[in-house]
């Protein structure tokens, strides 16, 4: 007998948390909602996809036995186990899975994206792996603010091979976070079984990071309880990460339909012997429970399913009116002051360094990581001196572009409001998924329960030789993503203004500055400057022809306004400032009045953002129009290293100009 049955016989008191009665209820409530959703998917009552946890409640019951109400979790495709056991409602759960309104995300999650960040639930997660990074983000902020929490992520054997894990288990060592890497080993990663995978992996993968490492049984739901009782201890005590490898099985398909062809009937057959459930009758029955008392647990159990099936039912369907509903909170509403008269000129750079120290100062959530950004103090010098004036909330991060985003996500679901350094904008690619599949996409998939107050700071520009993986302007491919918000400031006072603006919005911002704006000077601003999100200015009025940029290409284009008005020419320039969502009341309103529309922008031509403005102009303004939209872009080509094929390929004021002559020719 075990420590912990001895316990659990000693002290066999009705809700203890582990109180074996207690998980072997736990269990069944797992295992008969499986069922029954096995069932619904069957009848088509679920639709999409759907991953069942039979045979593997232990694990989550066990865990969840361990952990405080306000701990976190994050979960996995495969988590409707993991999230009842910490907490969520049954009928909400059904309703969220038959798409209903009344769902625990009001249909917009389903089965594999169920979340809920009151109960300490950030989110099951349909890209596999992608969940270490954001809890690694929960135990962050934990970490900061010392509140005791832990994190635990769930993850099958087959996360383990991809990227996010091991940045996300990276981070976790470098900064010796309270996270729990929990692996369900339930023998099988999708299709291919984890036997062809090198004995003893998991424990020099541990030792690898830094962490303590543990292998249960995962089919012992008591063995699960004792052991993550001292694991979750001492991961809360501040010993570090630690990894629980908790072996079990998966005694359904990969996905429900799944024909099992690739299945071995004797390992199937020896593993349904070990059914936690079943281990846990038995010793339930050895303990002095009747047949009587377990058939009574059952029927309870069955009751209790049916009332959430029927509530479940009950609910309505959302309404297409609300098809828009929970794609990200309300941009705030702020009032742009006017600029100082007599403040003295400030560069770019210095004005993107005073706005993180303004917020660093003022707000005790924000902190600041990326690579080389403590003490390096970012490739360009930009926070040299905040690390040392903010222990410990200017953070150097491994270089692990996904860690850093999923950190962000998951610190800020916890209620900070990180601000997370992605080197080079190019770089972005390497952590798309963090950005558009978990940021973007986090408020709506939890049908607004949680806001991501994430800002993060990139940077581009070509001109300086830099070559195709450090030069180029991807604000079009971010800008197509919904829920995120995209600003390119380009004035020093724009630069702090906007930046600001971004560290306080409730959801994701992306502000993308030019490096070859970095030491160029502008008006300078008060402390208190801010600039509205969304809302482009107008530089300089006009009356031919309205040429609206952005970034570097303002300026380029003033420069232009302002050679033209030698020849009387009257050039209207718009900076759009924000370029996810684009003003379009500016933007409209000005071609309305020049009645001619050039669009310059430094990414290439083809699918710019240049093309949606010119789309809409088209749309909207056709009226208006006297002559053709034209774009200004570089060419449908990586940025050219050689710097006499970059001169040819970099846009500026020749390209500016002369698109202007050409529509005022028409």
């Amino acid at each position: 007998m075990t420590h912990v049955q001895e316990k659990l016989r000693s002290h066999p008191s009705p809700g203890h948390r582990t109180d074996l009665a207690h998980l072997h209820r736990e269990m069944l409530r797992i295992r008969m909602f499986e069922e029954r959703a096995a069932a619904f998917y069957r009848d088509g009552m679920i639709r999409g996809f759907v991953h069942l946890s039979v045979g593997q409640e232990a694990v989550p019951v066990g865990t969840a036995a361990a952990l405080r109400p306000d701990d976190v979790i994050t979960s996995t495709h495969r988590g409707h186990g993991h999230v009842l056991a910490k907490g969520l409602d049954l009928s909400g759960a059904f309703a969220e899975l038959f798409g209903r309104e009344t769902g625990t995300n009001h249909g917009r999650g389903g089965s594999m994206h169920i979340a809920d960040p009151a109960l300490g639930i950030f989110g099951a997660n349909g890209i596999v792996g992608a969940g270490v990074p954001i809890a690694a983000g929960a135990a962050t902020a934990a970490l900061l603010r010392r509140d005791g929490k832990v994190a635990v992520s769930y993850f099958g054997d087959g996360a383990t091979s991809t990227g996010a894990f091991h940045e996300g288990a990276t981070l976790a060592g470098d900064w010796r976070l309270p996270l729990i890497l929990l692996c369900e080993n339930n023998q099988f990663s999708e299709f291919s079984s984890t036997h062809l995978k090198a004995p003893g992996l998991m424990e020099a993968r541990a030792a690898a990071y830094g962490m303590s490492f543990h292998r249960l049984d995962g089919n012992d739901v008591t063995e699960m309880a004792d052991a993550m009782e001292d694991i979750v201890a001492a991961v809360r005590s501040g010993d570090g990460p630690a990894f629980v490898e908790a072996v079990t099985f998966r005694s359904r398909g990969h996905y429900e339909g799944d024909p099992l062809k690739y299945r071995d009937k004797e390992l199937a057959a020896a593993w349904a012997q070990r059914d936690p459930i079943l281990l846990a009758e038995e010793r339930l029955r050895a303990g002095g429970a009747s047949e009587a008392d377990i058939a009574a647990v059952h029927a309870s159990v069955t009751e209790e399913i049916e009332r959430a099936v029927q509530a479940a039912k009950a609910g309505r369907e959302p309404s297409a009116d609300d098809l828009f509903e929970y794609i990200r909170t309300p941009t705030r509403t702020v009032t742009e002051p006017e600029l100082p008269a007599d403040a003295e000129p400030v560069r770019y750079s210095r004005a993107v360094k005073a706005a993180l120290r303004h917020e660093l100062e003022h707000d005790p959530s924000v902190f600041v990581a990326g690579i080389d950004v403590g003490e390096g103090g970012n490739v360009f010098g930009l926070t040299r001196g905040l690390a040392a004036d903010f222990p410990g909330r200017v953070r150097d991060t491994p270089i692990a572009e996904s860690a850093i985003i999923g950190a962000g996500v998951g610190a800020a679901m916890a209620g900070m409001r990180p601000v997370v350094e992605i080197m080079y904008s190019d770089f972005i690619a390497v952590c798309l998924d963090q950005i558009m599949n978990q940021a973007a996409k986090l408020r709506y998939m939890t049908g607004g329960k949680v806001s991501v107050p994430l800002t993060i700071r990139t940077q581009f520009g070509a001109g300086r030789s830099s070559g195709a993986q450090h030069s180029q302007a991807i604000e079009a491919l971010l800008a197509h993503i919904p829920g995120l918000q995209v600003v390119m400031p380009s004035t020093p006072a724009d630069a702090y203004g906007l930046l600001r603006s971004a560290i306080h919005e409730d959801s994701p911002v992306v502000v993308i500055e030019h490096r070859l704006l970095y030491e160029k000077s502008g008006p300078g601003f008060s402390p208190d400057h801010v600039v509205p999100i969304g809302k482009a200015k107008v530089l300089r009025e006009g009356t031919d022809v309205t040429v609206v940029s952005v970034s570097r290409m303002v300026r380029e284009s003033l420069a232009v306004a302002e050679s033209l008005a030698a020849e009387g020419i009257s050039v209207e320039v718009v900076d759009l400032r924000t370029v996810a969502p684009i003003d379009w009341e500016t933007v409209l309103g000005s071609l309305g009045k020049t009645n001619r529309l050039v669009i310059a922008h430094e990414a290439v031509l083809d699918f710019g953002i240049g093309a949606e403005i010119a789309a809409r102009a088209v749309d909207e303004g056709f009226w208006t129009l006297d002559a053709p939209v034209v774009r200004v872009g570089t060419p449908f080509t990586p940025a050219p290293y050689a710097p006499a094929l970059e001169k040819q390929w970099v846009v500026g004021q020749r390209d500016i100009e002369a698109a202007i002559r050409r529509i005022l020719a028409v």
